[in-house]
């Protein structure tokens, strides 16, 4: 599973998850990408199993490119525990994920590989996603 190796605060605050990604909308490491259309904590294990579906469709073909990380701590109180008593322990890791961001991408392979890929792992994950295709920086044609 993926987590931080060390953190500064062991615990945080929800937060809100308003407006759309700033950055990581674009696909820069590969030629293909699943981008997220909605709001979301992504849990490690989705984003592993995600991974894990595309790696196995590829068949170690290609290169797979995690573009988040779960670096934000969710707690949790035991169950059957009466109110108070201080937040919970950390139970998981979760990454913020605003409409627009690229959360996986692929080269190294045929597009119909990718695209069939890049739907097994979507199905994977709980929000909306379309695949989107590298676009040339000057004339924003795609590449």
């Amino acid at each position: 599973m993926l987590m931080p190796k060390r953190v500064k605060y062991r615990k945080q605050m929800r937060g809100r998850m308003k407006g759309v990604a700033l950055r990581g909308a674009v696909v820069q490491f590969g030629e293909y990408g699943l981008q997220a259309l909605e709001p979301v904590w992504l849990t490690s294990r989705q984003i592993e199993a995600a991974r894990r579906s595309m790696v196995r469709y590829i068949k170690r073909r290609g290169q797979v490119y995690i573009r988040v990380f779960p670096d934000k701590p969710v707690t949790k109180k035991a169950a059957e525990t009466r109110m108070g008593k201080g937040k919970g322990a950390v139970d998981h890791w979760v990454a913020v994920i605003k409409p627009g961001r690229v959360l996986f991408e692929m080269s190294g392979i045929t597009q119909e590989e990718a695209i069939e890929a890049l739907r097994l792992a979507a199905a994977k994950l709980p929000i909306k996603t379309k695949i989107v295709r590298r676009m040339d920086p000057i004339s924003g044609q795609e590449i």
